[in-house]
């Protein structure tokens, strides 16, 4: 049996081309020091989280109005054993538009519940993608506070 990636799904009444420019706009959501961009494909980005940990990406995919993709390149967590659990992970972000509304799921390929940072990441992810993108496509703002359940 295949392990499962964490998954997560929201709908927006946002079309799936602002939904797409609105995703690349990683700070406005995710609330990490940023550098680069990641705007089209081939575009490089780094996410920084604190003084040491940083996420080196790159889209590698982008369908416009349907699915932008990002690769770890290269990570560095220190506080997990594995520092390097993110490497040639992706980030998959998939979009389906009707009548207005737009459904995204999102997807980390390669972060299943046998991987050391998944009682972080999944609790952590579902935060990022359904309050604070989802704040961030309905209201213009990110919610930042990971307090709030």
């Amino acid at each position: 049996m295949e392990a499962k990636n964490f998954s997560s799904t929201i709908t927006a009444n946002i079309s799936a081309n602002e939904a797409i420019k609105k995703i690349s706009e990683v700070p406005a959501w995710w609330g990490v020091d940023f550098e680069g961009s990641a705007q089209k494909q081939g575009d490089s980005f780094v996410v920084k989280m604190g003084p040491e940990a940083y996420f080196n990406c790159t889209v590698t995919e982008l369908l416009p109005a349907k699915k932008m993709v990002w690769t770890v390149d290269e990570c560095y967590m220190p506080w997990y054993n594995d520092k390097q659990e993110w490497t040639d992970t992706r980030m998959i972000f998939e979009l389906t538009e009707h009548d207005g509304k737009t459904s995204l799921t999102f997807t980390h390929e390669g972060i299943t519940p046998e991987v050391e940072c998944y009682k972080d990441c999944a609790p952590g992810w579902t935060h990022w993608i359904t309050r604070s993108l989802y704040s961030y496509f309905t209201t213009g703002k990110g919610d930042f506070d990971q307090s709030r359940k």
